[in-house]
């Protein structure tokens, strides 16, 4: 059974969060604020961390890193600050994603699935990916399938595959720009625009209304399989 951590100061979303995790099947653990969290997070080695932002003791994004000092477990952040600065510094920091307060338990449960299911190493990760009518093999580093022979420069193979290999994981503008281009170029958010318009150009089947290669905007991009 999946066990969920949840961090968060206020008790009445706590108490709902708990009830509706655990009448889908799920084990809760829950902490107050970040110590008590990082404490929880070694004693139960929860398999997915729910974390608000704006602890009593500490910022959220100090408690993402200091569970990414030791664990890869999937973070979601849940919390009530809605700048994109915020986010780009949790996403940073290590989160995979991020829901802004109020929320729908819905959409919440939809990111945990989402998370659950991508969490596995990266070597794991099957070669060959689908986007629309191409098939992609990221090991021979080959397409095949549509109506056009798609060909890819070796830096849009180096994004789509961060993408890929990162299925529903919304990765950060300054992560692609540094993972893909070098630290040197950590401002230089145009070239991801202009090589995602490509991407999108070459493999989706509408791509100004794209359905797999994704933006979310003043935070990053997402590959929705």
């Amino acid at each position: 059974m999946t066990r969920i951590l949840v961090v968060d100061d206020e008790s009445q979303i706590v108490r709902a969060l708990s009830i509706n995790l655990r009448a889908r099947q799920y084990d809760v653990d829950t902490a107050p604020d970040g110590t008590s969290a990082l404490r929880a997070a070694t004693r139960n080695n929860p398999d997915l961390v729910v974390l608000d932002l704006g602890l009593p003791d500490m910022d959220g994004t100090d408690v993402i890193r200091g569970l990414r000092g030791w664990t890869a477990i999937p973070i979601i952040v849940l919390s009530g600050r809605a700048g994109s600065h915020d986010k780009v510094d949790a996403l940073d920091a290590g989160a995979d994603d991020y829901v802004t307060k109020p929320f729908g338990i819905d959409e919440l449960l939809a990111r945990i699935r989402a998370v659950t299911r991508r969490a596995q190493p990266v070597g794991d990760t099957p070669p060959t990916v689908t986007i629309g009518e191409h098939t992609i093999d990221l090991g021979a580093r080959s397409i095949t399938g549509g109506e056009a022979d798609v060909r890819l420069t070796p830096t849009e193979w180096q994004l789509l595959e961060h993408l890929l290999r990162h299925p529903g994981k919304l990765i950060s503008q300054r992560a692609l720009l540094r993972d893909v281009w070098g630290p040197r170029h950590l401002t230089e958010s145009n070239y991801l625009r202009q090589y995602m318009a490509r991407l999108r150009r070459k493999l989706e089947a509408d791509p100004a209304h794209p359905r797999h290669l994704l933006t979310e905007p003043g935070m990053g991009y997402r590959f929705r399989p």
